[in-house]
């Protein structure tokens, strides 16, 4: 295929798109083999890498709404990976924490996860990673900054954007 000199917006975002479904199948299906689906995994992953959380932080994180964020814990909680409890802090906080088995368990599950990403990225050098990873975060912050908010108004930059 002979390479382009201009390679318009709509192509980009169609090229990421499809990137990014065939990735999400092949992670869903890695997922799919030990009875999981992708929320579960990054509801495990959320509590693995940040500790106890609120129902509410756990969604922003992985995106989720509260609905749909009680039923996961529910699923959760049923196979004994998570358990609810009462914040030390403010006793109106409830926080959603690992049991001994559910960290055991995303802990290998984590571990499979990366070397699955690993597997599909091996093609990639060092360089060829630092400038996607530059790129989809440039392009992540500009969609951001041009999203509208709840006021109808662009959003601007944050200051810190290392964090998305």
């Amino acid at each position: 295929m002979p390479e382009q000199t201009v390679i318009p917006a709509a192509k980009l975002w169609f090229v990421l798109a499809r990137a990014s479904a065939s990735i999400g199948t092949y992670i869903e299906r890695s997922f799919g083999q030990q009875g999981f689906c992708l929320t579960d995994f990054m509801i495990l992953e959320a509590l693995l890498h940040k500790g106890p959380l609120t129902i509410s932080a756990i969604g922003e994180k992985v995106m989720l709404a509260s609905a749909s964020m009680t039923s996961a814990i529910d699923r959760l909680e049923e196979r004994r990976l998570v358990h609810r409890s009462l914040s030390a802090e403010d006793r109106r906080v409830r926080l959603v924490s690992l049991t001994c088995e559910g960290r055991q368990f995303i802990t290998l599950l984590f571990e499979k996860h990366q070397n699955d990403l690993e597997a599909i990225s091996a093609g990639f050098s060092q360089e060829e990673r630092r400038v996607l990873y530059a790129a989809l975060k440039k392009i992540g912050f500009a969609a951001k900054a041009a999203t509208p908010s709840l006021s109808g108004h662009a959003q601007r930059p944050a200051e810190n954007q290392g964090g998305q």
